[in-house]
């Protein structure tokens, strides 16, 4: 069936992909110019005066007079704004502040400004552009789209907007797009995630979904709850469902488990959002890794993550960074954030051009006994494990055991099995071999017997949802942490008895 939207899609994919490879084959002098305008535009402000950015000609002289930040060590800049203050990090007052959980503080307020505002509406849209230039797959456009997010309700803090990121990027849904966006704005709005999924499956089963999109596991949720009403399969329900769109954490544990909820495979796109900035997509359907957003207000740094705790760590950029190496990323952006510390480590799996994966995050790991494992290692462990087993797993955690009952400590894996009837000791054999083959601390630790191999434990069936529950978590841009050096998520899934 001819379609208007559908035809023009390809030739706007075009010069849209034009465009990113041009920044993309020139990385450095993009980058180069992204330091600068940032530097410039910001001279004026309380950061700038206070950090002498009418000195700052290189990345050198960036690193002598402006330390790396965590949001704690930037709150009394941030608290500033936030009391509605102008002119402190970035020129003017920012437009919103994205919401988010926080550490030691409570909620976090990340600025977004009208000029950061703009790239995490494009970088989604050129996510999708790529691929129709890639694919000249464009028939998608014709049908509903779903993203499962958080409340698009704002409410004000000193006449400046706050909500949840995919709240607010939900008021810059494109007009050409507004007829196919599911679910209805008042659905949207509703804050009980177990109601709004049910009240998005009754919007929705009626309509010719064609993509799909969120965070993978609670787009698994939305899945089952579409199953267990129509006892069909989601690919048989939707038919013309073509693209699965999603961000925030590794799809592949999840995989196996989305092709048998779905009766077939589809095309996906992973993309790397944040409240900070929206930081990579997938640009290839064939490639591992997705692109680094080199001409979106963003400047990266780079320190690796086996150095990050050090006295005085180096700080590299793009130049200097190696394939294969575990970094933490460090942005300084249009919104106002200066070498600040996102969290999250990241590895290149490619120079030309520049693509990563997020390899975890740099508080989320376990080295109870210096094994230094992190979460790409135990996600690839349990991707290897489960391979050729027939195994579908719906949710995981990681946690050392210190003092077992007896015997030497271990790493205890807390999963959540769409099976139950598996030969765990077989999994365990593998993913403890893989995770040796990773990692050649772990590898010393178990046949130094300072380790045993690690052991499974069985999570109830929708345990880690009631689990989230339990903490108020549930849904929205909400992920459960791979793994941790300490047992406080799954002493309280034992707390709440849903362990087996």
């Amino acid at each position: 069936m001819f379609s208007i939207k559908s035809a023009l899609a390809k030739p706007f994919a075009k010069i849209v992909a034009r465009k990113i490879n041009r920044w993309a084959n020139n990385p450095i002098e993009t980058q180069e110019k992204v330091f600068s305008k940032l530097i410039s535009e910001a001279k004026q402000t309380k950061f700038g005066k206070d950090h002498s950015f009418d000195n700052i000609q290189s990345h050198d002289d960036f690193v002598k007079h402006v330390p790396v930040r965590d949001y704690e060590m930037l709150r009394n800049y941030i608290d500033l704004v936030v009391e509605g203050r102008e002119n402190i990090l970035w020129k003017g007052k920012p437009l919103y502040f994205a919401k988010t959980a926080g550490t030691t503080s409570g909620s976090k307020y990340i600025p977004l400004t009208s000029e950061s505002m703009p790239y995490h509406i494009k970088a989604a849209r050129n996510a999708i552009l790529m691929y129709i230039a890639e694919t000249g797959n464009s028939t998608f456009v014709n049908g509903k789209m779903i993203f499962l997010q958080g409340s698009p309700v704002l409410n004000k803090k000193n006449d400046i907007q706050l909500g949840r990121l995919s709240g607010i990027v939900a008021h810059y849904v494109p007009k050409y797009l507004q007829k196919n966006r599911m679910p209805s704005w008042e659905t949207n709005c509703i804050e009980d995630w177990e109601e709004k999924v049910n009240a998005i499956v009754t919007e929705t089963l009626p309509e010719n979904m064609t993509v799909i999109s969120g965070i993978p596991s609670w787009v698994q949720m939305y899945f089952k709850k579409i199953q267990e009403r129509t006892g069909k399969k989601v690919g048989d329900v939707f038919k013309n469902f073509s693209l699965f769109i999603f961000g925030g954490v590794n799809y592949e544990p999840y995989r196996s488990k989305f092709e048998n909820l779905i009766g077939r495979k589809v095309d996906s796109i992973e993309l790397y959002p944040a409240s900070e900035g929206f930081f990579a997509f997938q640009d290839k359907q064939n490639e591992k890794g997705m692109l680094l957003q080199l001409d979106s207000g963003i400047f990266y740094e780079f320190i690796k993550a086996d150095n990050f705790f050090d006295e005085n760590p180096k700080r590299i950029t793009l130049k200097d960074v190696e394939v294969g190496v575990n970094y933490v990323m460090i942005v300084s952006t249009n919104a106002g954030l200066w070498a600040y510390n996102l969290g999250d480590t990241v590895e290149f799996i490619s120079i030309k051009p520049f693509r990563i994966i997020v390899s975890g995050r740099i508080k989320h790991f376990i080295s109870a006994f210096g094994e230094h494992v992190i979460g790409k290692e135990v996600e690839q462990a349990l991707k290897e494990g489960v391979e050729g087993l027939g195994i579908q797993i719906t949710e995981f955690t990681v946690a050392p055991q210190i003092n077992p009952d007896a015997g030497l400590p271990y790493h205890e894996w807390f999963i959540e099995f769409e099976d139950h009837s598996i030969d765990i000791n077989a999994l365990e054999l593998k993913i403890d071999q893989s995770l040796q083959e990773q990692n050649s601390y772990y590898n010393d630790l178990i046949s130094g017997q300072v380790l045993r191999p690690l052991k499974i434990t069985k999570v109830q069936k929708n345990g880690f949802q009631d689990y989230m529950k339990s903490i108020g978590k549930l849904g929205g841009q909400n992920k459960l942490p791979r793994l941790s050096n300490d047992r406080k998520i799954v002493d309280r899934l034992e707390q709440l008895g849903l362990t087996k």
